[in-house]
């Protein structure tokens, strides 16, 4: 699985790439603390993964609390075909130790 680390992110969003996100995590824990990324809940993903299917060739960083849902959706994601998925390792934990 390719991981993307949190200070690699910062320096793309920071440079002001068009980046797509995806947060799995629950809509609560996108309210307490987010990156502005796309909430689509683990849960729902199974259900709304045609929602996608414009941007499966695109580049798409998926992060949770600690990487271990998003490493999920990853697995996932590239089962149904998605070519080019990153989990963001250590997820909004790592965030929020190393950016602040």
């Amino acid at each position: 699985m390719t991981e993307i680390t949190v200070q690699e992110l910062k320096q793309r969003l920071d440079a002001g790439e068009k980046i797509h996100i995806i947060d799995v995590r629950e809509p609560w824990e996108n309210e307490e603390f987010n990156i502005n990324g796309r909430l689509i809940p683990l849960g729902d993903l199974q259900g709304t993964i045609d929602d996608l299917d414009d941007i499966q060739n695109e580049e798409i960083i998926v992060h949770c609390r600690s990487g271990q849902r998003s490493a999920a959706a990853v697995d996932y994601m590239t089962k149904q075909g998605f070519t080019n998925v990153k989990n963001l390792a250590g997820g909004m934990l790592a965030w929020q130790a190393e950016i602040g």
